[in-house]
């Protein structure tokens, strides 16, 4: 993940889309990609629009969170203000624990 991060950084890009970027990585190095799009996001004002599936990472990372559930939007508003309701209503199912990477 941090190979094609690096990659697209090259490119100089003023917008990076990331799909999954911690898909399959241990928690260490998922909070770690996570903290480096954040730094990215802060030093080089680049926007930095990320796909995740995992509740924790998306309040302790992101600005803003978009909640998409069959193509309708279910909540779009702060991550940090996302409840658990808000995160069953985008999954359609209660919480589980796979919904979250763990502690930060």
């Amino acid at each position: 993940q941090r190979v094609a991060i690096a990659r697209a950084l090259s490119q100089d890009p003023r917008v990076m889309l990331a799909d999954e970027p911690v898909a399959s990585l241990d928690p260490p190095t998922a909070h770690a990609v996570m903290h480096e799009l954040t730094r990215l996001n802060a030093e080089r004002g680049l926007t930095v629009l990320v796909n995740l599936h995992l509740m924790d990472l998306a309040r302790d990372y992101t600005t803003r969170m978009i909640g998409l559930r069959s193509g309708e939007v279910v909540y779009d508003g702060p991550a940090a203000s996302a409840s658990d309701a808000d995160f069953e209503q985008i999954y359609g199912r209660r919480i589980q624990p796979q919904d979250r990477l763990g502690a930060s």
